[in-house]
């Protein structure tokens, strides 16, 4: 295995920049991931780890993990204690760390017509991205839509997510207005949830057959021409006086109810 000592390498300054460049990730078709757990949940998720670095330590201290990471790993590398530093975005890094193959890209045709979805429309928060996708799989969703906003691949998102953004099917979405349109003519129910008293109580409505739910930006909500295209609107009650859920808490409750 060969050593890497210096911080200035040139695979290690690509890896930085990997996991700090969205636009560099799609020109590459590569991503970054960091941490033994989460590297070993992209082995075995079937994702393609193109080189793997590893710290002197972490060899043995998360041998479990380590060990199906380098039999699957196109070429790996030990780093140094400096090294892993200059990786990591955590104040105390595992020292295990993989650049991998992205997954092709799902579409709409993708869609099961009977399935249940989340579809989320500019989130900015890495955090809240990884945070529903982890909850749409945990509350067993057919899948997410992710329209515009952050990179599905950002290393927060992956981070947040568990690992559940390398397993679940993520549909991407260059219009969401567009996809609700195609969901309609398949028959299925799309749901835009709004702040809104007038809007139907979401513990109300019937979640028979496929039903696609749409959240949106943290701050703005949903867009105006998604709300309009969609069959419905509900939203969740609230007493007190916030005016709204986080964005990921909102898309658990709505997970929950669409599988209820």
């Amino acid at each position: 295995m060969e050593k890497i000592t210096a911080r200035t390498n040139e695979k290690i300054k690509y890896a930085v920049r990997l996991g700090e460049s969205a636009s560099l990730r799609k020109e590459a078709g590569e991503f970054f991931l960091e941490g033994a757990r989460l590297c070993s949940d992209a082995v075995q998720s079937g994702i393609v780890i193109k080189q793997a670095f590893f710290t002197s330590k972490a060899l043995w201290k998360y041998s479990d993990y380590v060990d199906g990471i380098v039999a699957e790993s196109g070429i790996c590398y030990e780093i140094s204690t400096e090294v892993s530093q200059k990786l990591s975005d955590t104040e105390n890094p595992q020292g295990v760390f993989c650049i991998c193959e992205m997954k092709p890209s799902a579409d709409e045709k993708s869609l099961n017509p009977d399935g249940k979805y989340l579809a989320l429309e500019n989130l900015q928060d890495p955090s809240n991205l990884g945070a529903v996708c982890r909850s749409a799989e945990a509350l067993g969703l057919d899948g997410l839509i992710v329209s515009g906003g952050c990179d599905v691949y950002n290393p927060k998102a992956l981070r947040a997510s568990m690992g559940s953004l390398l397993r679940m099917n993520v549909i991407s979405s260059e219009s969401l207005e567009e996809l609700i349109g195609k969901a309609n003519s398949m028959g299925m129910k799309t749901l835009a949830s709004v702040p809104k008293s007038t809007a139907e109580d979401i513990r109300k409505v019937s979640m028979s057959g496929g039903v696609i739910c749409c959240v949106g930006n943290e701050g703005s909500g949903l867009s105006k021409e998604v709300i309009e295209k969609c069959t419905a609107q509900v939203t969740i009650p609230m007493s007190g006086r916030a005016e709204s859920f986080n964005a990921s808490a909102a898309a658990a409750i709505l997970a929950w109810e669409l599988k209820r």
